[in-house]
């Protein structure tokens, strides 16, 4: 009997630990994961990049132009280019420039220049770093409210007809179409 006695008060004494230490880990705090905290970004795809890219090409071409275009993401990381047979080799930097300028600076390269002649205080905007250019051709690519890269076009006889060559890229994608200010 005094075994049975002990084997009981042994098995009452476990429980009443199992159900403290149930307890404790239900009362502790529950840390959220930390995937809950990184911030959701939408992505350019390539497949729409190349879309914007050719889209362009083909409007450049249609009017005899020869350019480069480029698509940069948010972050003005070169997503896609292409350079148009006989187009000339500095066009490939400076569309690539004007993407970056777009993307980062959320305005197209024509009202940025503009602005920085109006406003001369503003023109240290154009020297920030080497990637920007403050020459029209520049679109920020906005897509469901969000910003999602930037083109750039380079090498037509005037900035207003990059700015349409990148115009009809944007359109090609469904982007918001920025209507660069006039002079």
């Amino acid at each position: 009997m005094a075994c049975g006695y002990l084997h009981r008060k042994r098995f009452v004494s476990m429980a009443y630990w199992l159900m403290i230490a149930t307890a404790f880990v239900m009362l502790m705090p529950y840390p959220a994961p930390a995937s809950d905290e990184l911030p959701k970004e939408s992505v350019l795809p390539l497949s729409l990049a190349s879309k914007a890219i050719q889209a362009s090409l083909d409007a450049c071409n249609k009017d005899g132009y020869r350019v480069s275009v480029s698509v940069v993401d948010q972050a003005g990381v070169l997503r896609a280019m292409a350079r148009a047979d006989g187009a000339g080799s500095h066009t490939v930097d400076s569309s690539r420039k004007k993407a970056y300028t777009a993307a980062s600076l959320r305005r197209t390269t024509t009202e940025l220049a503009e602005l920085i002649n109006k406003v001369p205080t503003l023109q240290a905007l154009g020297k920030m770093n080497d990637h920007v250019l403050m020459l029209g051709g520049g679109f920020p690519i906005e897509i469901g409210g969000e910003i999602v890269g930037g083109i750039g076009v380079s090498g037509a006889p005037g900035t207003h007809l990059d700015d349409a060559c990148a115009q009809a890229g944007l359109g090609a994608i469904g982007a918001v179409q920025k209507v660069p200010a006039t002079k």
